[in-house]
Parts: C-alpha cells; structure tokens; sequence
C-alpha cells in the first residue's frame, strides 16, 4: 500500500471511532485506560525486545548519547508508562463539563460544555513513553489519536501501540481509537498534516526542527510545542547559595528535556560571588560552558559562545552563559532568544521578581524554582500531551482540558428570531 493510502485508511478509520468514542463513558475509558497499564506490564518482555532492536539500531548509526537516552526503555520505565496510565484514569474526565450557562431574556438557554476535539494526530521522535501518553490522554479526553513516532523508534513504537489498542478495544473502546503509522517515509508525516476533513488538529512534539517543519507545512491546524531555549537569570539581590542550587538542577538534572536550562544569565554584581563557585559545579558534572567575555575571564575552560549559541537548544550537558548589567538587559536578552517555553529569575528583591514575572513572555515564569517543574504531572494535571508555547488554545502543558474544544447547547420553547 503506498504511503499516501496507509495514512488516509488509518485516519478513516480514526475519524469512525472518533464519534463513537466522543459519547463513549467515563467508566468504560477508565476500564480500558487500566486495562492498557496491565497489558504494558503483562508484556513487558515483548516491548524490551523491541526496545533493545531499535537501541542496537541507533547506536549504530551514531546516535548522540542524550537520544539514546530518551529511546531506551528499562522495566522501570515500562512501570512508569503504566502508572501513567492508571493516573490518567483517576483524572476527572472533562467531556460534557459545563463551562458556562445562562437562560436570555427571550427564554432560550444557552451552556457551554467541553467536547473531544475529534481525531488528534501526534508526531514525535525517539521517546516511546510519548506512545502510551499520548494514547491515554486522548482516550480519556474522547479522541481517537494517530501516533506516528520516529523512525528510530519504530520497533518499540509499533509494539506499545498495538498492545495499548487491543487492551483498550478488548474493554470496549471503538475499535481504531488508537492508530500507529508503521512506515519510516517521511511522506507520511507530509500526508498526515494535509489530512484536512478527517484529522483535527496534529500535535509535533520534539526538537525545534521536527516542530517548524509541521508548523510550517501543515494544512491541518497545528498546536506548537516543546522547543525550549530556557533561561535562568541570577539577579545581583539573590542567595547565592540558592541560585547555585537552582542552576545547577535546571541544566544537569536531566539536560535532555525541553525544559532544561540552556542559557544562564548572571546579573554583573553578583558573579564574583557566583560565578566561580557554580563554574565549579559545572566542571565537576562535565557541562561544557560557552561564555562571552565577561565569563571567559573566570575560567580558561570557558569556550567563547557564538551568536548561534544564545538561541541553541542543546538538549545536552553545554551551556550559554552571559553577564549582564541590569534585570532589563536579562529580559531583553530573553525576549530576543527565548522560545517561550519557561524562565527563571532567582532574587530576594520583590519587585525584581514581580517585574519579571509580568514582563516576561513565556508559558511558565518562575521565581526562585528551577524551571524542570513545567511538565504536566509536576503541575498536578497527571502525564501531558506536551507543553504548548503559542498563545491560541492552550499554553503551557497541556492535559485532559486542553484537548477538549466547546461546544453550545441551545434550549428553548418555539422562540423564533424577530
């Protein structure tokens, strides 16, 4: 079957479910979210095989250690897929929520309640743990998904997804609610975001260039996540003690994740006390720093940064770091390179903290946190879709709400419009 018909059959197929699964009940999805966690764990061995195909496959062909990383599955791993599932279903469903509701002075009346968006493409790379949340969240919020996950991935990709769909359809789910493109052409993922009329919305998750080339290309409408140049800025009124702490978490943590620190930003009268110590850190953790000037001359190991580097998102153990004059240089700084993912300012003083907080332009603003916090479960939403950086529909990380759309009920008794 060529590519272009393997998409369309499996959206057809998604597009069916999806009105039967948009009144499906919340008993009968949380039955079947459970049933998934238990499938996962039951078949552990079979989804590790696939896992160790496409681990043995990618460390051949060269792939970066932070990659490997988020490719591998471990039992613990496969655990945490699972209980993210079982959290899902203790989630409250949102469908049929009443947002809103008002009776007009011509007796008709009017609510508005969440509905499921309809049919969901998600398009993703080397993280098959994305597979099982993604299909729990939108099987929980009403949608039929189509996965189409990397091609690195494929092995363990195709074996989770296919354990999740007949865990789900065999507690009663539509069969086709859950959909995997099990082909590496790339055409697929141009065919699926011009699958107008039967795709709803796709959802890239991964590095900047997978998520521009989907925003940019895709007919059908596109909810932009994840890419995540974050900054944490050391202001001249902070505990150094504190900052170096926060720093230190939001780059070497998990350096991986889009949430991590890529650039960090230091405030002129502080460095002396900072600087040094937290260069330090650094070098003890192997993180590889790309300086200006002004940090060059606290350490020889210092690496001059580039104008490309300020708008990097290295997704490993390197780091910008920049000195700067004042909080507004920081903020301007941050307007010019962030992403509008999540940034940090670390102070004692109230107002700095205020004015960065309600001047900053990003979907999470943190004082004195690390900026590894914006993730949905770390939020109390339970597992996440992504963490959206545009402004229409959701920011931030999107859960069970955020894949809802509304819908208007309109009663009355005869009235007719004047």
């Amino acid at each position: 079957m060529a590519t272009y018909e393997l998409v369309q059959a499996k959206a057809q197929a998604a597009k069916q479910a999806a009105a039967k699964l948009a009144v499906t009940s919340t008993a009968v999805k949380n039955a079947a979210l459970l049933a998934m966690a238990a499938a996962l764990e039951a078949k552990q061995s079979e989804i590790l095989a696939a896992n160790e195909r496409d681990m043995t496959a990618a460390a051949a062909k060269g792939m970066k250690s932070s990659m490997l990383d988020r490719l591998k599955l471990t039992a613990e791993r496969i655990s945490g897929m699972a209980d993210g599932l079982r959290q899902v279903a203790g989630l409250a469903d949102p469908v049929g929520n009443v947002i809103d509701g008002k009776t007009l002075p011509n007796g008709l009346h009017i609510t508005k309640i969440r509905v499921p968006l309809g049919v969901i493409g998600i398009i993703y790379e080397a993280r098959p743990n994305v597979t099982a949340d993604a299909a729990g969240l939108c099987l929980k919020s009403g949608n039929a998904v189509i996965l189409k996950g990397g091609s690195e991935a494929m092995e363990s990709n195709k074996t989770v997804a296919a354990i999740l769909a007949q865990a789900a359809e065999g507690a009663g789910i539509p069969a086709g609610s859950i959909q995997f493109i099990d082909t590496s052409d790339r055409q697929a993922v141009q065919d699926l975001i011009h699958m107008n009329g039967l795709v709803d919305v796709v959802i890239p998750r991964g590095g900047a260039g997978l998520i521009q080339a989907v925003v940019r290309n895709a007919s059908v409408p596109v909810i932009e996540t994840g890419a995540g140049v974050c900054h944490t800025y050391v202001d001249k009124d902070a505990n150094v003690e504190m900052a170096m702490k926060i720093a230190f978490n939001a780059k070497v943590q998990r350096p991986s994740v889009c949430n991590a620190m890529e650039t960090l930003l230091v405030h002129k009268d502080i460095a002396d006390k900072f600087l040094p110590m937290m260069l330090m850190m650094y070098n003890s953790s192997a993180v590889e720093i790309r300086g200006d000037e002004a940090v060059q001359e606290y350490s020889g190991q210092v690496h001059p940064a580039t104008e490309e580097d300020w708008s990097t998102e290295y997704g490993d153990l390197r780091l910008s770091v920049k000195i700067v004059d004042s909080i507004e240089e920081a903020m301007a700084h941050i307007a010019k390179y962030g992403t509008g993912h999540s940034e940090c300012i670390v102070t004692d003083n109230y107002q700095a903290a205020q004015l960065f907080q309600y001047t900053v332009d990003a979907a999470a603003v943190y004082v004195n946190a690390s900026t590894r916090f914006t993730d949905g479960n770390e939020f109390g939403f339970g597992a996440e879709i992504g963490i959206s950086t545009q402004k229409l529909h959701a920011r931030g990380p999107m859960a069970l709400p955020e894949l809802t759309s509304t819908k208007y009920l309109i009663n009355g008794n005869g009235q007719v419009r004047k």
